[in-house]
């Protein structure tokens, strides 16, 4: 039969190690003051389990610390480049590779190609994340998310609540056509709970696209947990590889871009890939406008090497199984104590139904930044809420106009944390939630006019 074990072992074993910050309950709340109850403002040393995001957190392989040290460091040209350019051609099939130095980067340079001088354009997606969203509201589009109903119900198993609603896409294009740049898939989708798009809805939405002449964009920071959630739940994809599907992915889209600080597996770095050679050209004019010339783009000759030794090493599926089920362990323990979750698990993080944690709070008081501080607090977890504070706006009279989501994102960095780590974290996930009814909500007492979650500041509902 063979040896069949249970126990999740991580794929790599241990070269070099970090200490971990230890602190007082006491300090923390002290840190939590001088923050202003935003984490983002915290200082890394403070916190002792960070898993506020897996974007640019993770630990590169011996192959990536290899290829930094080969690093080109030529301004024009370099070899580390061409040797990402080849990469990505491969993965993609896209002609034109242009390197940026992270995800935002690409999504400024994109839109601001796509929309151009128009004033009514409007970008929808199947939910877009915070970067895009501003990213598309700053050259003056619109976004729109358009996520399966399943998508908005945290107790749905659907395994694949990533998905685009294609009568709700359909209905817009009907009436908007023209005004539309491009269609835009997150795989997988973050705001959704980290949820995977199905290979049959992705070629759906690519069927429908072409009805109406509008090209299909991807946002792939984790294609790579996409491709192989498709693997394992999709019928009619098990016997593929990883690889092979993600290959399709890219060949049902007309371009993507990437924050390669998540699948990339670096600690920073982005790109574009392209077939539209107009298009490709006025991103170009823009990319050495602001962050370099093309075959850089913002990054060091090292950090291209890296990216490509990354993107290789990310659709090894002993990793992926390793990756994907350390991720349904929290969940699984977090389950077992009760705790109320966004299901099913995802591909890169476990998301806490901030609703149903802490049901006497309303929505207008920023439920999940309470959970997310009280973690803080009690464990020196730093999470990250994805509710009203990220994607919600204070109205004219003061109010908040909520999410449709109040969650909060425990996102797991990859290759970093074992499952000493991850038992440590439920354990205190779990003694939170037991006296949750003893929480208490917040409001915003400051916030700049964009991206309002990294630097606002909160205090206690109620406070004078």
């Amino acid at each position: 039969m063979g040896f069949r074990p249970s126990t999740i072992i991580e794929p790599f074993r241990v070269k070099v190690v970090e200490p971990l910050p230890v602190t007082t309950r006491a300090e923390r709340a002290r840190h939590l003051e001088r923050a202003r109850n935003n984490l983002f403002a915290l200082h890394a040393e403070h916190v002792t389990i960070d898993l506020m995001t897996d974007s640019g957190t993770g630990a590169m392989s011996q192959e990536q610390w290899a290829a930094i040290m080969r690093g080109d460091e030529s301004y024009a040209g370099s070899t580390s480049f061409f040797e990402l350019e080849k990469v990505l051609r491969d993965l993609t099939g896209k002609r034109h590779v242009i390197p940026t130095h992270q995800g935002r980067a690409a999504e400024r340079i994109l839109f601001g190609a796509l929309v151009g001088d128009a004033t009514d354009s409007l970008v929808p997606a199947n939910t877009h994340f915070d970067t895009t969203r501003a990213n598309v509201e700053a050259v003056g589009a619109e976004a729109h998310d358009l996520p399966v109903a399943e998508a908005l119900d945290p107790q749905s198993d659907h395994p694949f609540k990533g998905d685009l609603d294609l009568e709700r896409l359909r209905a817009f294009l009907d009436a908007n056509a023209p005004r539309v740049p491009a269609v835009v898939m997150t795989v997988t989708n973050n705001s959704a709970g980290g949820q995977p798009v199905s290979l049959e809805n992705l070629r759906a939405v690519r069927d429908l696209v072409d009805d109406y002449g509008v090209p299909l964009f991807l946002d792939c920071a984790r294609f790579a947990e996409n491709a192989y959630l498709i693997k394992l739940h999709e019928p009619g994809q098990g016997h593929r590889t990883t690889e092979d599907i993600a290959q399709e992915m890219f060949r049902l889209a007309d371009g993507a871009w990437m924050s390669a600080k998540k699948d990339g597996l670096v600690n920073i770095g982005g790109f574009l890939v392209l077939d539209d050679d107009a298009l490709a050209t006025r991103c170009r004019n823009s990319l050495i406008l602001t962050e370099g010339f093309p075959t850089y783009g913002g990054l060091a000759g090292r950090d291209l090497a890296a990216l490509a030794v990354g993107l290789r090493e990310v659709l090894d599926e002993r990793y992926l199984d390793y990756r994907i089920a350390s991720v349904r362990y929290l969940y699984e323990h977090l389950h077992a104590r009760g705790v109320p979750l966004l299901g099913p698990p995802g591909g890169h993080a476990v998301y806490l139904d901030a609703t149903r944690f802490l049901p006497h709070v309303p929505a207008g008081q920023l439920p999940g930044q309470a959970v997310a501080i009280a973690l803080y607090l009690e464990a020196g977890i730093r999470s990250c809420e994805i509710g009203t504070v990220m994607f919600g706006h204070t109205q004219p009279d003061g109010t908040q106009a909520t999410a449709a989501l109040e969650l909060v994102r425990l996102a797991i960095p990859r290759r970093v944390y074992t499952q000493s780590h991850v038992d440590y974290v439920a354990e205190a996930v779990g003694y939170v939630f037991e006296g949750a009814a003893e929480l208490g909500g917040y409001r915003i007492v400051d916030e700049p006019p964009a991206l309002r979650h990294f630097t606002c500041g909160f205090e206690r509902a109620g406070a004078t």
